[in-house]
């Protein structure tokens, strides 16, 4: 039986497909990216930042999310060790429906001040997990334990590469970037934003994670501010419920507009939902090409 000898490929076919696999290879080296987000409670950081942290998780990148007190005080029937364990178990199964690290770390809800031994956990934090971008409330909110976990950020803002500081612990060779979650406060500066984050796609994804905190989401928050009655007690019915709440940061002027400089104004006016950063003036300040790295989800 004879048969006919193969014919070479046509260069050109050949030139693509080594340009495929260079291009294939380049991706799979290019740099994972290291996220860490600080909150002052247990679901927090999910609030701020669930949206954009599923995307990162998706891609293949790390991300931690950090509560710097335990919870302890956030009910109205339970507290102590007993709601600091629960919250805790909260916020591991949070983390695990979207892939991510949670960590909470052991200071009593409502107690927190910025002091040298928290300043140093979070030092710690950062430098463990090799950051490249971390977010954190802003220091103007109506929560101390808020504030003082700003505050806490920025005086690690710096510190994080300094040696001596934690020598237990190997500093950072470059300083992070340092961004803030979106909040509504006015005063003495409105949130400002640089970077806002489709997260359309999965915000089923953030509601995931919302709907892990049962103390908070179905207890605590609607007692607190009066419509404990309205949360559905079947656990289907109560996150169609969820959905319904506003828990992913109001599209302001401000921040359509940032979007806009994203997305272009077609793709922006489509948005229903997005989460918004400001870029703090401590840490490192990145080019907007370094931030197109930094949020790897813009066309």
């Amino acid at each position: 039986m004879h048969v006919a000898p193969l014919k070479p490929l046509p260069v050109c076919l050949m030139l693509g497909l080594v340009a495929g696999l260079i291009l294939s290879f380049v991706v799979g080296q290019e740099k994972k990216i290291n996220v860490i987000a600080f909150g002052a409670h247990p679901d927090d950081c999910d609030i701020g930042a669930g949206g954009v942290a599923a995307k990162y998780a998706a891609q293949g990148h790390k991300v931690r999310f950090v509560s710097v007190t335990n919870g302890d005080a956030g009910h109205q029937s339970q507290g102590g060790g007993a709601l600091a364990a629960r919250r805790r178990a909260e916020a591991k199964e949070a983390g695990r429906r979207i892939g991510i690290e949670y960590i909470t770390l052991d200071n009593h809800d409502g107690e927190l001040l910025p002091t040298l031994q928290v300043r140093e956990q979070i030092i710690r934090q950062m430098r463990l997990w090799n950051v490249d971008i971390v977010i954190a409330p802003r220091p103007n909110d109506y929560h101390p334990d808020h504030r003082y976990t700003g505050i806490l950020v920025q005086d690690a803002a710096y510190m994080v590469t300094v040696p001596n500081t934690c020598p237990d612990t190997p500093a950072l060779r470059k300083n992070p970037v340092f961004v803030y979650f979106q909040d509504q406060f006015q005063k003495p500066t409105p949130f400002s934003p640089v970077v806002a984050v489709a997260i359309d796609d999965v915000v089923e994804k953030k509601y995931d994670m919302l709907d892990a905190h049962v103390s908070q989401m179905y207890e605590w928050l609607p007692w607190h501010d009066g419509y404990l009655d309205q949360v559905p007690k079947d656990p289907k019915a109560r996150r169609d419920w969820l959905r319904k709440q506003r828990w992913n940061g109001d599209i302001t002027p401000a921040v359509r507009e940032t979007l806009v400089k994203w997305y272009g104004p077609e793709r922006a006016k489509e948005i229903r939902f997005a989460e918004a950063f400001e870029i703090c003036e401590y840490g490192y300040q990145p080019s907007r090409a370094e931030l197109r790295k930094l949020f790897p989800f813009f066309p």
